[in-house]
């Protein structure tokens, strides 16, 4: 039995921009913020306890007042963003015998623990997991089944396949190790490599049948991430308040929330979540994996496909494929997110100067809150566009615009501001 897990939930989340307007594990799938999965998960295993390391705006301890979770939940502050390390040090003083370590959007934690829970396994354990993205991961480092060093982020030459997938099962005096190293960015990992090296510490490996486990480095893993969610927890239940109006088409599985209106003609395609208050338009299609939250509104003949929408964002007519909106935004009549290259290949994003490969061929665009599109704007394949922004009518955006950002274009020129 697990006793005690420490959930880390502090951080800047600066890789997950233009989403990282709050902590990335309160972005909601299905009317709940992504941590709730992760402590359903560990409410299912039993553990007696959960300490939640938190940033200094207690965001995650406000959120989670809304939901009735059946656990006993202690809460830490992180003060500064100083990294995993330092935030699990926090917690340090409340540790009283081997615990769990993991993040906060570690929605599969239960799936990942049921072979753990099988074996009886015992702490030290790291779990791991076979991946084609090295270079995304700390790789392990095997001599037969030991771990000896986990490497961080491998360009080349990777030690193995095998990276670490986040959850730790440590013994306190893994706190000895950690106070030996320097402290920076990356010391719980090279506190776990010295852990590593004066303990024998064995590795439980995923099955090879099971698929890679979801990951939210990037904000376009959220797809993989809802697409995960929806095929374990939708319902598919439509309320009794839903007013559904004739001619409407609602095939597969399909959520829909109270007091939501789906107008003449429109037709949903499950799997597809539509949460509470929201307004589907007149001959709208929605379909394959949409997750639009509470008081989203998709105007008269749209479509929206693959895509994921957060609380209060309006759209009138237009193309949503691929793409990620966060809070009250608004989208006015003929917008288009481009999710496909003319020739078809790779879509690449830049991240902070530098060009990230996303894995997807398809991928549109990924915006920030409060940001506002005039009629007709066009948006190409893997633009990311902050929050507070401003698009002007018949605007073509090719570029990432920071947040607070204005772009109008005028005849063959974008002006900046």
């Amino acid at each position: 039995m697990i006793f005690q897990a420490v959930v880390l939930a502090a951080g800047q989340s600066s890789r997950f921009w233009p989403l990282n307007y709050q902590h990335k594990s309160l972005f909601k799938i299905m009317g709940r913020p992504l941590i709730c999965y992760t402590l359903e998960g560990l409410r299912k295993l039993k553990v007696k306890e959960v300490i939640i390391v938190q940033g200094p705006k207690k965001e995650i301890e406000k959120e989670l007042k809304n939901f009735n979770l059946g656990l006993k939940i202690r809460y830490l502050i992180q003060k500064n963003p100083l990294g995993m390390g330092n935030a699990l040090w926090q917690a340090r003083s409340l540790i009283e015998g081997p615990f769990l370590v993991l993040n906060a959007e570690r929605v599969d934690i239960f799936s990942i623990l049921q072979e753990f829970k099988r074996q009886n396994l015992k702490a030290p354990l790291l779990i791991g997991q076979k991946t084609e993205r090295p270079e995304l991961f700390g790789i392990l480092r095997l001599k037969g089944r030991r771990i000896l060093e986990i490497v961080e982020k491998p360009k080349k030459d990777p030690p193995s396949k095998i990276k670490v997938v986040g959850v730790y099962f440590l013994e306190p005096n893994f706190f000895k190790y950690y106070q030996k190293v320097k402290k920076e960015q990356y010391d719980f990992e090279k506190a776990l490599s010295f852990y590593l090296r004066k303990t024998e510490i064995r590795p439980l490996i995923l099955k090879k049948s099971e698929k890679e486990t979801p990951v939210l480095k990037y904000p376009w893993h959220l797809f993989s991430m809802s697409k995960y969610l929806m095929d374990r927890h939708l319902e598919g239940k439509i309320e009794k308040s839903a007013k559904i109006s004739r001619g409407v088409k609602i095939l597969g599985k399909v959520s829909i929330g109270k007091n939501t209106k789906i107008l003449e003609g429109a037709v949903i395609k499950g799997p597809c979540f539509i949460g509470e208050n929201c307004l589907v338009g007149t001959n709208s299609l929605v379909r394959e994996y949409s997750n639009l939250e509470k008081g989203v509104w998709i105007g008269a003949l749209a479509e929206v496909t693959r895509s994921i929408f957060q609380k209060n964002t309006h759209t009138h007519s237009g193309y949503f494929g691929d793409s990620i909106f966060g809070e009250d935004c608004r989208i006015g009549a003929g917008t288009v997110t481009a999710n496909l290259r003319l020739d078809r290949k790779e879509i690449k994003v830049k991240v902070k100067k530098e060009k990230i490969k996303t894995g997807l061929t398809s991928l549109g665009v990924i915006c920030g809150r409060n940001s506002h599109f005039g009629i007709n704007s066009a948006l190409m394949p893997g633009v990311l566009i902050g929050s507070c922004c401003q698009i002007g009518p018949r605007s073509v955006v090719f570029e990432s615009l920071k947040d607070g950002q204005i772009l109008i274009t005028q005849f063959k020129t974008q002006i900046k501001k």
